[in-house]
């Protein structure tokens, strides 16, 4: 996957900008809250404090994230902004703790005093303020870029504001409750609001971590592996789609595609399917997450489909054996099937050998076809044709013989196997012969007969001899 330079340098500035943002606020709320004595603002000062780390540790986080793929990380670096958005998690649940254990003492012992005064009330208000910018621009910069370490702070200066609120809700109920002499307890309000605070912050850890575990741990967006599985499922030539695993690593997506094709299919056509499911789950990736870098593997294992014939199977399986058949019939006769064709053999194989080859393809279309009652080959080598038509032509003349065709018919019965061990199989022999249109048709019967001796002799496992006499064609 390329690295994106401008991509990256987005999320480096945006990622610096928060870090600054953090150290002012931090320093700000740390000195009203020992000017005031306010718990809720403390409590706002040690979350900012953490904001500042959170910060720190997603602006080294992407300026390692997108850095490419190397020997030692094959996936990318990703996971650095899942690991990083993990542990702001944990910080910010360990305030949220320290801050309800803190309220709990003033509520039950009514330990601490507050002064409040107009900076408690000033430094909220531009707390706010820089919250609601830096978020906004955090979580644009996030979903554009699909940065969950940019994500997380997004969503940690979206929940500062509110809780800001609830400080400023806080600290006006204590100024009221002194200025119109309101009862005491009402001055326990910034403890409360400091306990709201810490609700807000545990709520937020918790989700995040949640979120953050499931990307380092791998867990399968269930959604999304659906949708990719639906939008495959339509492509033409696609017959199952037998598994699809996906994983998140910061803002890049991986995904392994298994899936089954008609085993008729050529490379060509393979391919052309691979690249095909590629763009399809790519699309629906996408769609969910249009900036996310995507990394797609897909497999494709060879299946029956509803739509093979007979003789895609034929072709098919002679394949399989590494022999090629074509010129392939296929008939219907008394309910069964019966099929014939040429397979093309090694032109210095032996008969016997090529025998070999044409009876087990013979056996295993049969056992893959129930359908098929008789299976007829045509055995093609060129040293047994050029073998005959050398011998014809010794007696009709040079160049007289032509198409020849060696048939080896074989039936579904019980005799199926005992051919095996006979050293010469019987073969059935079709040979076109060319004469002279004027000699008298006598005569061609005579030289017929003799090219059949004559093959008899040379092969002695020629069962049916059938030689089609012609004149030459005009």
């Amino acid at each position: 996957m390329p690295h994106n330079t401008e991509a990256h340098r987005e999320k480096v500035v945006v990622a610096l900008s928060s870090v600054g943002a953090a150290i002012g606020l931090t320093s700000l709320k740390i000195i009203v809250a020992l000017l005031t004595g306010s718990l809720g603002i403390l409590a706002e000062a040690a979350h900012s404090g953490l904001d500042l780390v959170a910060a720190l540790m997603t602006f080294f986080a992407v300026r390692v994230a997108d850095r490419p793929a190397d020997a030692s990380h094959n996936y990318g670096h990703g996971k650095v902004e899942n690991l990083s958005a993990f542990l702001e998690s944990g910080l910010l649940a360990l305030t949220a703790v320290w801050v309800i254990y803190e309220a709990c003492r003033r509520l039950l012992f009514h330990e601490g005093h507050i002064e409040v005064s107009i900076w408690a009330f000033m430094v909220m208000f531009i707390s706010i303020i820089v919250d609601f910018t830096r978020s906004r621009v955090l979580l644009r910069v996030a979903r554009k870029l699909e940065s969950q370490a940019l994500e997380a702070d997004a969503l940690h200066f979206s929940t500062d504001i509110w809780s800001s609120a609830v400080v400023i809700a806080g600290l006006l109920v204590v100024y009221l409750t002194s200025t119109f002499h309101l009862p005491v307890w009402l001055r326990q309000a910034d403890a409360v609001a400091a306990l709201g605070v810490s609700g807000i912050v545990l709520w937020v850890s918790l989700r995040l971590a949640r979120e953050t575990i499931d990307a380092l741990v791998d867990r399968a967006p269930e959604e999304l592996t659906k949708q990719i599985k639906q939008h495959i499922d339509q492509l033409d030539g696609v017959a199952e789609v037998r598994r699809i695993r996906v994983r998140r690593a910061g803002n890049k997506f991986f995904a392994d595609v298994i899936i089954a094709a008609p085993r008729t299919f050529t490379f060509e056509q393979i391919h052309d399917l691979s690249e095909r499911v590629e763009r399809a789950a790519m699309e629906q990736v996408r769609t969910s997450s249009p900036h996310a870098e995507v990394d797609i593997v897909v497999h494709v294992e060879p299946t029956v489909s509803p739509q093979e014939t007979v003789s895609d199977q034929i072709h098919y399986l002679a394949e399989q054996q590494g022999v090629h058949a074509h010129n392939i019939h296929v008939r219907e006769v008394e309910g069964g099937l019966e099929a014939d064709f040429d397979i093309e053999v090694q032109s210095d194989m032996h008969l016997y050998e090529a025998h070999i080859v044409a009876t087990h393809l013979e056996q295993t279309l049969l056992e893959n076809n129930k359908q098929l009652r008789r299976v007829t080959t045509h055995l093609e080598a060129n040293n047994i044709a050029d073998d005959i038509r050398r011998i014809a032509d010794s007696i009709a003349g040079a160049g007289s013989a032509h198409d020849v065709h060696l048939y080896q018919p074989r039936l579904i019965t019980a005799d199926l196997y005992r051919q095996k061990g006979q050293a010469m199989p019987e073969l059935d022999l079709v040979l076109h012969t060319t004469f002279d249109a004027q000699i008298p048709l006598s005569q061609a019967h005579i030289w017929a007969e003799e090219i059949k001796r004559a093959l008899r002799q040379a092969y002695p496992n020629l069962k049916s001899v059938i030689i089609h006499t012609e004149p030459p064609e005009q």
